[in-house]
């Protein structure tokens, strides 16, 4: 088969399309021909070593595709069956192998792309407003980045609870983006502070949570608008790691509450991961959600694709076509 396989840690230009082998299932895992695999920045800090894992190995952990192979033990999914998945190292291939506990079944009214675009990201947003933070009506919300992949999913899940988002972009084009997503309010960071300018928004009461996967820039000027008692959900650290907070700052700020998550702890069990994934799919279905793809790449053009994500100049969900 052929496969995106790293032999060291570095940039982009590591990643190479080479011949494998094609994997073998255990008794548990199922074989899967690869339809679809999602880029995302977990695979490039893996890529540079910011994450570790044992050398070579074949990067990618999402995607969608069809059944081809099962393990003995197998007993939810079947060859020919449709299905998607996330957590499965090695799916920037042409096959990949997935314990079945992973794979979730994909609607007939869901295409791969918009599933496979789904499992990562639109997970991760279903848990931030629905479990980290139950956000409800009325409640106001800042959202970083919020033309990402996880930020246009997130404006539209809390504008549809009824709650007011308030959205930090890179420039006016993520901004119209948005805002077509629901956002009521839009902050471009390149050029207004986010801290005065959210503050003035809310009358100096601040918000009521920040959902943010940017970390180190954003976090001190994060506990200075945050209502009190308010809420900061923290889900990833593209700008780097927030350094050692001492608790009592929390205190100082406002008795503020705050998380760091990872969407391996909200979808701990097969019912929970089923769950969300029914109720997403749901949504896209019903076009109630729109999964935005931002760019579709062969294979072959995966540096390329890494590049474009870590530029972060494009919006939305990156896509490998093995």
């Amino acid at each position: 088969m052929k496969a995106i396989r790293v032999q060291q840690t570095g940039a982009p230009e590591v990643m190479q399309l080479t011949e494998a082998a094609t994997p073998q299932p255990k008794p548990t895992d199922a074989l899967i021909k690869v339809k679809v695999a999602g880029v995302n920045s977990i695979d490039a800090q893996f890529r540079d070593g910011t994450l570790r894992t044992p050398l070579p190995f074949i990067p990618g952990q999402e995607g969608a595709g069809v059944v081809e192979a099962v393990g003995s033990q197998v007993k939810n999914v079947k060859v020919g069956d449709r299905v998607a998945w996330s957590g499965a190292l090695g799916s920037y291939a042409e096959y990949v192998v997935s314990p079945e506990e992973h794979l979730v079944p994909v609607p007939a009214a869901i295409s791969d792309e918009q599933a496979a675009a789904a499992m990562m990201q639109g997970l991760t947003a279903h848990y931030l407003v629905n479990d980290a933070h139950k956000l409800k009506a009325n409640e106001t919300a800042l959202v970083h980045a919020a033309a990402g992949g996880v930020g246009l999913l997130v404006v539209q899940l809390a504008h549809a609870i009824g709650a007011r988002v308030m959205g930090t972009v890179s420039s006016d084009e993520k901004g119209k983006l948005a805002r077509e997503a629901g956002a009521d309010e839009v902050i471009v960071f390149t050029r207004q502070d986010f801290e005065p300018e959210v503050k003035r928004l809310t009358g100096g009461k601040g918000v009521d949570v920040v959902y943010d996967g940017v970390g180190k820039a954003t976090f001190e000027k994060n506990l200075n608008v945050i209502r009190l008692r308010g809420m900061l959900v923290l889900y990833g650290m593209s700008s780097g790691p927030v350094p050692p907070v001492d608790p009592a700052k929390l205190s100082e700020k406002g008795s503020i509450y705050m998380a760091r998550t990872t969407l391996a702890h909200f979808t701990a069990t097969r019912e929970e991961l089923l769950a969300r994934t029914r109720a997403l799919f749901a949504m896209i279905a019903e076009g109630k959600l729109n999964v935005r793809i931002g760019k579709t790449y062969p294979l072959a053009e995966a540096a390329q694709a890494h590049r474009d994500l870590e530029s972060r100049q494009l919006s939305g969900k990156l896509l490998l076509i093995p």
